[in-house]
């Protein structure tokens, strides 16, 4: 069994949004969720403790290099390798900006909702104003018409925690697989959308 100092030391101290603090509030969801869907315990805790894992200095793969991380890791534990394949499939289908796999297995499942859940809410929000500080991005900048319409951006648009939040973070709470999933998103859900739409009062001058 992986240990939690064990996880500790495959992230980074400095990252505000994948950190190990992040992978901790997903161990809690998962594990609730898993009392109440009937998950697999052993496949999913591995899986959140893994799924970040090795990705810091590429965002874009970081699910790739998480599962075969996860291979290795769990091949020296002594894994019997549909377990791990089983890990690695959970692992592999928790992006969101990568639709290329997605969730098949109970277990897969409850990782994503978990993993969502930790980017709506008040703590998503936190996430996303964590990650424009921590990438000196803008926080003070309305997205454009076009970016609202289109989701492209006008010629030196900056990406802000609106854009974030209008391109990704709304639509989650709609792609929640489990029924608990779903239940937890619906108030975080509003909590983020009231935020968001207050900001852009404020940003505005109308509010």
């Amino acid at each position: 069994m992986i240990h939690l100092d064990q996880a500790r030391a495959w992230y980074p101290d400095d990252d505000p949004t994948h950190g190990f603090a992040h992978v901790l509030r997903v161990y809690g969801l998962g594990e609730y969720i898993t009392q109440q869907e009937g998950a697999r315990w052993d496949i999913v805790r591995s899986a959140v403790l893994l799924h970040d894992a090795q990705g810091d200095t590429d965002r874009g793969g970081h699910h790739l290099a998480a599962a075969l991380f996860a291979k290795q890791v769990l091949e020296k534990e002594g894994w019997p390798s549909e377990d791990i394949s089983a890990v690695q499939h959970c692992i592999r289908a928790h992006r969101f900006r990568d639709p290329g796999e997605v969730p098949q297995t109970l277990e897969a499942k409850v990782l994503f909702d978990a993993d969502k859940l930790d980017a709506i809410g008040a703590v998503g929000t936190m996430r996303a104003i964590a990650y424009a500080v921590h990438n000196g991005q803008d926080l003070y900048h309305s997205p454009s018409k076009r970016f609202l319409e289109t989701g492209q951006k006008e010629p030196g648009e900056p990406h802000t925690p609106a854009h974030e939040y209008h391109f990704k973070l709304r639509h989650l709470s709609a792609k929640m697989y489990t029924d608990t999933g779903q239940r937890l998103a619906e108030e975080r859900h509003q909590i983020m959308v009231q935020f968001f739409q207050h900001l852009d009062q404020e940003l505005r001058g109308v509010s």
